[in-house]
């Protein structure tokens, strides 16, 4: 793969940072810009972080123009369902147009490839599973709703750590089921159950987990295919396999060797039964395939990094 120069926007957060890590260890030279709003300025490493909001679109310009960036990788954005339907605005405000003040500083600067993290919220409840890109565009969340509006890769549940327990999620407040549960475990207050009536076999929603560095993958594969001519589409990543609430939890107790508190509450607003990936576009079309495709080795990962962080 020839080395890039890219500009990754929200690089000091969960996904960013480790889509950072892994162009680094494959030679592209990167700059990160991320206001520190959700991420943290230990995630990035001495030297390529620069503190920057979209909204400056005149520093984006101007940083992309020393850089010579060839292209964007754009993780920078408000992703919690509750909080969307709660503060809808902030959500399109942030997520919208700080991807059009990001657009127009790309214009400005020359650089013609972005490569954007979408949601499988964008496809709200859809009709079957697994899903394909082709299923109709209906969010009934403001979150889905505000990628809808700009789109590329549609990527389902990011999960897990790096290997090495370097970097894993450190969202505040934590609204991701796996460090919930996780942290739930360490901390012996339960965690909510947010419905067990909901039409799948055990009653609770079923999401499609997948590995945090086979995500950073599917974004550096998706950049060399456009710098190398390929046509802008959209992209579901995702495992093609669903786990539910329950089962994360019971994966999470045969990993730790701990029973998991929690209580069952009401369903959340926002929240579909089942999003579960097709992901044989992005398999035939990039060459992709999962690494950690094993939900116990998500939760290991994910289980390694929260240890280290209350040691």
């Amino acid at each position: 793969m020839t080395p890039r120069r890219i500009l990754v926007t929200g690089g000091a957060g969960y996904i960013g940072s480790h889509t950072v890590r892994l162009l680094l260890k494959q030679g592209h030279d990167v700059t990160v810009v991320d206001n520190l709003s959700k991420g943290y300025r230990h995630n990035v490493p001495a030297g390529r972080l620069h503190e920057l909001d979209l909204s400056d679109t005149a520093a984006l310009t101007g940083l992309m123009r020393e850089k010579q960036c060839e292209a964007v990788i754009h993780f920078a954005a408000f992703i919690a369902v509750g909080e969307s339907m709660r503060e809808p605005a902030r959500y399109f405000t942030n997520n919208v147009s700080g991807s059009l003040s990001l657009l127009d500083a790309m214009v400005q600067a020359g650089v013609h490839h972005i490569v954007f993290s979408s949601t499988a919220a964008v496809y709200g409840n859809p009709p079957s599973s697994p899903i394909l890109e082709t299923f109709p565009i209906q969010a009934i969340n403001p979150y889905g709703e505000s990628k809808v509006m700009v789109e590329t890769l549609r990527y389902f549940n990011a999960s897990g750590a790096s290997p090495d327990a370097a970097l894993g999620e450190e969202h505040e407040p934590e609204t991701h089921l796996i460090p919930l549960v996780l942290r739930a475990i360490q901390t012996g207050k339960p965690i909510t159950v947010f419905g067990d009536d909901y039409a799948t076999p055990d009653g609770t929603c079923i999401r499609d987990y997948i590995h945090v560095n086979d995500l950073a993958q599917a974004h550096i594969l998706a950049v060399d295919y456009l710098i190398g001519g390929g046509t802008s589409d959209q992209f579901n990543v995702g495992t093609g396999a669903g786990s539910s609430v329950l089962e994360i939890i019971r994966a999470a107790e045969a990993v730790t060797g701990q029973k998991v508190p929690y209580v069952t509450g009401p369903r959340r607003e926002g929240d579909p039964p089942a999003l579960v990936a097709s992901s044989q576009k992005l398999r035939d079309r990039l060459g992709w395939a999962p690494q950690y495709a094993d939900l116990r080795t998500i939760v290991t990962h994910a289980w390694n990094f929260a240890k280290k962080g209350s040691a």
